[in-house]
């Protein structure tokens, strides 16, 4: 039988790199996860019956709330799991987890989420994501030194998957590696097609501020259409206070209501740069096409003209030119939603068992 650990960089909160994560332990079920802290409380109740090992830095004072002071200790956190015993290792890395260091006889392939953001592309995470002040000051100094551990790290891994061709260009610039592209998963079939739907554009997003909702409220401002957006975080203040009426906050909805506003939209709105972004293939499994900026992962996951429009500059005005031009009736939802089902979880499970089962091949 296949020994498997699965590392992941931290469980405080949960986003897309924990949606990779579940569909990983789903494939490796009896695979235990390594991750350097783990909240539970923020976490979903089914974590509580994974095998969750965690580092040292889980029992540092307020590390689960506020994890970025403590980031120049990561790489010593991962460097210090022993992970002899197990034929593969696989990290869920968007940070420091392929930096854990394997014996000989292991095989670590790395799912790369992306290169670490904020060593590689500091100035533009700062401006995106409001860096807390005391993490900014800790972390400056010791940034070329991070980097160079991180490029090291990446030298351990036998394997890298990228989640798109984007990340897979960023390996090779910043790590010198090849990568193999395999998309992350889509719950194609938690999402169904409507018969009709209603006349509001739709958002389903952290708020964030590189998510750039900014764009979208800004440009329905002047539009004037029915704009509603679900979804939370600590952008929402700032972004309702610019919200005419006719953009209306949802808040977090059940997975079941989400769906239900997805499949009714217009069309999905999708204004930010992602590494992949998941959100608009939801959208496309439930039949509706997405208005996307042109660039990242929806380059992969858009197909325009078929499942969609791109707006080619990130202006409120660009974005409002392609909403005014977009007509539902030249998009057809049974296509639509055909696209999205080559993103399912069953194919993102066979192409990675597929992959696996060639890295170790003797």
């Amino acid at each position: 039988m296949l020994r498997v650990a699965i590392v992941h960089d931290w469980l405080n909160q949960v986003g897309g790199a924990e949606s990779v994560l579940e569909v990983l332990k789903e494939t490796y079920p009896e695979a235990p996860v390594y991750t350097s802290i783990y909240w539970p409380q923020a976490m979903p109740a089914r974590y509580q019956e994974w095998d969750i090992r965690t580092s040292w830095l889980d029992s540092l004072p307020l590390i689960k709330k506020h994890h970025q002071p403590f980031l120049p200790l990561y790489p010593l956190a991962f460097e210090g799991f022993d992970l002899g015993g197990y034929d593969l290792v696989l990290s869920n890395k968007s940070a420091f987890c392929h930096g854990v260091i394997t014996p000989p006889g292991t095989t670590h392939i790395s799912y790369c989420l992306t290169p670490t953001r904020f060593l590689w592309d500091y100035h533009e995470y700062v401006k995106h994501e409001g860096l807390n002040p005391l993490a900014g000051a800790l972390l400056t100094p010791v940034l070329p030194l991070l980097r160079l551990w991180d490029r090291i790290a990446a030298d351990r891994v036998e394997h890298f998957i990228a989640i798109s061709d984007t990340v897979r260009l960023r390996i090779e610039k910043f790590y010198r590696r090849e990568a193999v592209v395999i998309h992350p998963p889509v719950e194609i079939d938690c999402f169904q097609v409507s018969d009709s739907h209603d006349d509001y554009f739709l958002i389903v997003s952290r708020l964030i501020p590189y998510k750039r909702i900014d764009l979208a409220v800004k440009a329905f401002n002047v539009l004037g259409l029915p704009l509603k957006i679900i979804g939370d975080g600590r952008d929402r203040q700032r972004l309702e206070a610019m919200a005419k009426s006719n953009v209306k906050f949802l808040g977090r909805l059940s997975d079941h209501e989400v769906g239900q506003y997805l499949s009714r939209c217009k069309a999905f709105i999708f204004p930010g740069e992602e590494d992949f972004g998941i959100a608009p293939l939801e959208a496309q499994a439930a039949g509706r096409p997405v208005i996307a900026y042109a660039g990242g992962g929806a380059l992969e996951t858009v197909v325009e003209g078929a499942t969609g429009l791109f707006f080619r500059e990130q202006t409120p005005e660009s974005l409002a030119e392609a909403v005014s031009i977009f007509d539902a009736g030249d998009f057809e939802s049974a296509a639509i939603r055909r696209h999205a089902q080559g993103f399912d979880k069953e194919t993102f499970k066979n192409k990675l068992r597929a992959f696996v089962d060639d890295a170790l091949a003797p």
